[in-house]
């Protein structure tokens, strides 16, 4: 994960374009199965992907990831327009490309490319 540590490096915020979209918050679980069973229970969300280490619950306004611990750091991802100017992207497994980052605060972030890009 790459520090944020410099602020100049990246391109400033425009004030006069639309809104960037919080893509998921991801939380940790041993047992991803379980979590999203548990979630599917109790919350109206649906699954948009899961394997045994990860899963992705769509909601009416975000996503919620569910990942494992020694895979994914709990995490926010933001859809960024220029997301490549914050470090080399990956191709995932849901065909989401990204990379991750730390804010000054060390709080961990993926910044994800527009979908279909």
């Amino acid at each position: 994960m790459s520090a944020l540590s410099d602020s100049s490096l990246f391109s400033i915020a425009n004030p006069n374009t639309v809104l960037d979209k919080i893509h998921h918050l991801a939380i940790s679980t041993n047992d991803v199965p379980k979590a999203a069973e548990r979630y599917t229970k109790h919350f109206r969300c649906d699954i948009e992907y899961q394997d045994e280490k990860w899963a992705v619950l769509a909601f009416g306004n975000t996503r919620l990831a569910l990942v494992i611990p020694e895979q994914h750091p709990r995490h926010i991802g933001f859809i960024h327009p220029q997301a490549e100017a914050f470090g080399e992207l990956k191709t995932h497994r849901d065909g989401t490309r990204s990379c991750y980052v730390a804010d000054p605060a060390g709080n961990a972030i993926e910044v994800l490319a527009p979908m279909g890009t």
